[in-house]
């Protein structure tokens, strides 16, 4: 199962963070996770939110550039190695990861974790036979 991301294009200048979460709170999108990552010439704002479909329409509306990926998020033991575990499997399996981050919070003891790879239901087969539980959406309280 994969979770829906939200990847915005941003010019390097001041402001356009707190623009882009400005436009969410005003519209009552609840961000889950976030990620930022920057060359110098552009940023790229990752975030996973309660209604992607619907903060997508409102950012374009706002004329942001934005794709939707999907991706798959998993629950992590948060003891030391917990996180070196998974990513054993993952690179076991031979799946590259392109990019990860945390989702804010944990649940039960557990953090979880946002992968981005090529192949996302090849990522959550992995997870299952290995015992790893897969995030599902309701787990973030998406809609």
């Amino acid at each position: 199962m994969t979770i829906p991301q939200i990847s915005v294009f941003l010019e390097n200048k001041a402001g356009q963070l707190a623009d882009i979460t400005g436009i969410l709170s005003e519209n009552q999108v609840n961000m889950r996770a976030i990620n930022i990552a920057e060359t110098a010439d552009y940023g790229v704002l990752r975030l996973i939110v309660d209604d992607a479909a619907r903060a997508s329409s409102i950012l374009l509306e706002q004329g942001f550039i934005l794709t939707m990926t999907p991706v798959v998020g998993a629950a992590v033991p948060d003891t030391p190695g917990g996180l070196s575990n998974v990513l054993g499997v993952i690179s076991h399996a031979g799946i590259d990861v392109e990019y990860m981050y945390s989702v804010f919070g944990q649940k039960d003891g557990q953090a979880c974790m946002i992968f981005r790879v090529a192949d996302a239901e090849g990522l959550t087969a992995v997870f299952e036979k290995n015992g790893i539980r897969t995030i599902q959406g309701e787990d973030l309280g998406l809609h």
